[in-house]
């Protein structure tokens, strides 16, 4: 089986073991430098910048477009940024958080869920500032949180009266 690569490398001895205690045995010295040949690096293009000026280059005269009427070259100023941020409601929509969680708990869990999610909206649209949002969700929270409560008490009085018809026939 042959070896992967030549005996006769064309390419440096790998460095020494890193000694930190000794570094005074290192003797690391970069490469000199060669041009770029035509078949070399780069591939026979330009590297870097050129070393004559190119001819019939444009020059604008005093006066024109990037140049003062003094033949300096005109200043660039820079505008600061400008950060928009918006602030809270002076008076926000009510968010039924409580109402919410109440209803929630003790009267409709999945209606109770809807509403809790729509005053936790209401609440960050009070917070953006977002008046439109804010009402439209605080209206949504309002209407599911009295339809759990209205179908909470309607299971409790069909329960009752479950109770007590179940207690009157024994």
């Amino acid at each position: 089986m042959s070896k992967p690569y030549p005996d006769a490398s064309p390419y440096p001895t790998a460095p020494a073991a890193w000694d930190p205690e000794n570094k005074s045995s290192v003797n690391i010295t970069p490469p000199p430098y060669q041009e770029p040949s035509a078949g070399g690096f780069g591939g026979g293009y330009q590297t870097g910048y050129p070393t004559v000026p190119p001819q019939n280059s444009y020059t604008p005269e005093p006066g024109q477009y990037g140049m003062n009427p003094m033949g300096h070259p005109a200043a660039v100023t820079v505008q600061p940024g400008v950060y928009i941020t918006q602030v809270q409601l002076a008076h926000p929509e009510p968010e039924y958080l409580g109402y919410s969680i109440f209803t929630m708990l003790c009267c409709c869990l999945p209606i109770g869920i809807a509403a809790l999610i729509y005053s936790i909206s209401t609440r960050d649209a009070n917070n953006i500032g977002n008046l439109d949002l804010a009402r439209k969700h605080s209206r949504t929270a309002r209407v599911l949180n009295h339809t759990a409560l209205g179908i909470g008490i309607c299971i409790l009085v069909i329960w009752i009266g479950a109770v007590i018809a179940i207690n009157f026939i024994h």
